[in-house]
């Protein structure tokens, strides 16, 4: 009972101190973001939305992201795919297989090894696959599983980091690290996930390096978009395989890969939707904004997620071209999910909704729906930009969770089937 004791002293001190470091990436009070949007200005520049749906005005946008905030998507970069290898054949009690292959990008010593993991429902069917970013390795996402740990053996439990999922999940949700699969399976879906940091490490020392030597004619400069190519080159060892339809490809992103999914939708066009989970900035929130975590100060604590020279744009965001507005319109006519908390102040809300809401018209200029009308409380999965807002704060939770498979199950065409629907709302602050 006393080394019981002191177990969860010990754990709790681990707790202060985790919540001390990530409150750099997350504001993690009491306050609530606002709701109203009238009283505050419209994303600047206005969208030229002629200019924009033409392919040179396209072109000219995303060169323009490229040069300030992101750095070039390595176009190019070589791809190895290896040959897949079942990890459980009876996965879910026999509804489907757990499978992993080994992707490689870059040429020579250089050449960055990683590992995707696809659970595929054993239906008989071409199903939709959504790809999912995530913070935690593989043997945390798929705990129980046989998968490969990023050290090359069979995962045990030092893999699953238990101690540290304890405190991550306390803070940032129940589904932060592990998938909760049978959901997925339940919509039909083939879900697949990798561990973004065992690509390119989420360090300021490391990832600069690991990208510079990756050894292509052009390389990614920023940790964002080195992630984004690497969706991409998940959608090569997925998109012919026989179980996935093709026409019907996701991918998914929480926080930081949120950002990184939205620029994956905007250079592969492959890509059917995107949901783009609390991206905040240099995601959908806009760099014009101060409210929030602010594009200088995110640039600061993230040096390496950002290209060299981006940091000049963020002390100075007048300076940009363009707002995060344009980012969004990118991804059009394709399908994209906005995912919001009331209390991630910290990912701005409220400029998100802005974006959003000045992004819609390239949907609507394209025949489809936009952003619905009902306001940030609102939410309709099969909106061309859904909206999602929750109670709460940074986190994956289970009402995350299915509000993502309502989207992925969605049309893009409203229906009486699937007319909008309320969100709880949040109390006021006492």
């Amino acid at each position: 009972m006393f080394f019981r004791i002191l177990r969860w002293i010990g754990l709790t001190l681990l707790a202060g101190l985790m919540l001390l470091i990530t409150s750099s990436c997350t504001m993690l009070g009491l306050n609530y973001s606002s709701l109203e949007t009238s009283n505050k200005a419209s994303p600047a520049p206005a969208l030229e939305i002629a200019q924009l749906a033409a392919p040179e005005g396209r072109a000219e946008a995303m060169t323009m992201l490229e040069d300030t905030l992101y750095g070039p998507w390595p176009a190019g970069l070589p791809v190895r795919i290896g040959d897949w290898r079942v990890i459980n054949p009876d996965y879910l009690g026999g509804r489907g297989t757990l499978e992993e292959v080994d992707i490689t990008i870059g040429e020579g010593p250089g050449a960055r090894p990683f590992r995707l993991v696809a659970a595929f429902p054993g239906n008989g069917a071409r199903n939709p696959v959504v790809i999912s970013q995530t913070f935690s390795p593989n043997c945390a996402t798929f705990p129980a599983e046989a998968v490969t740990s990023e050290d090359g053996d069979p995962c045990s439990e030092k893999d699953q980091g238990q101690v540290v999922n304890f405190i991550v999940t306390g803070l940032f949700g129940k589904y932060i690290a592990e998938v909760p699969m049978a959901p997925y399976f339940d919509a039909g879906l083939v879900y697949a996930s990798f561990h973004a940091g065992e690509f390119i490490p989420d360090s300021a020392s490391q990832a600069p390096k690991a990208m510079a030597e990756l050894g292509g004619e052009v390389n990614p400069t920023s940790a964002l978009m080195a992630w984004a190519y690497a969706f991409s080159a998940a959608m090569d060892a997925l998109e012919n395989d026989p179980r996935v339809d093709r026409q019907r490809m996701s991918v998914m992103g929480h926080s930081r890969h949120g950002k990184s999914a939205l620029l994956a939708g905007i250079w592969d066009r492959r890509i059917d939707t995107v949901i783009a989970h609390q991206s905040g900035f240099a995601g959908s929130a806009l760099s014009r904004s101060q409210t929030g975590e602010t594009l200088a100060r995110m640039a600061k604590t993230y040096p390496h997620w950002l290209a060299p020279g981006a940091q000049a744009y963020a002390d100075n965001p007048d300076r940009l071209p363009y707002d995060q507005h344009l980012m969004l319109a990118l991804v059009a006519p394709r399908r994209l999910f906005l995912g919001n908390a009331r209390r991630d102040v910290w990912s701005d809300p409220n400029s998100s909704f802005r974006a959003a809401r000045a992004a819609s018209a390239m949907w609507e200029a394209q025949g489809v729906p936009g952003l619905g009308d009902g306001g940030m409380r609102t939410f309709n999965p099969a909106d061309g930009i859904a909206w999602w807002l929750r109670p709460g704060g940074h986190s994956i939770v289970e009402e995350d969770i299915s509000a993502f498979i309502a989207f992925l199950k969605a049309g893009p065409v409203r229906s009486a089937a699937s007319p909008p629907s309320e969100l709880p709302t949040a109390p006021a602050p006492g």
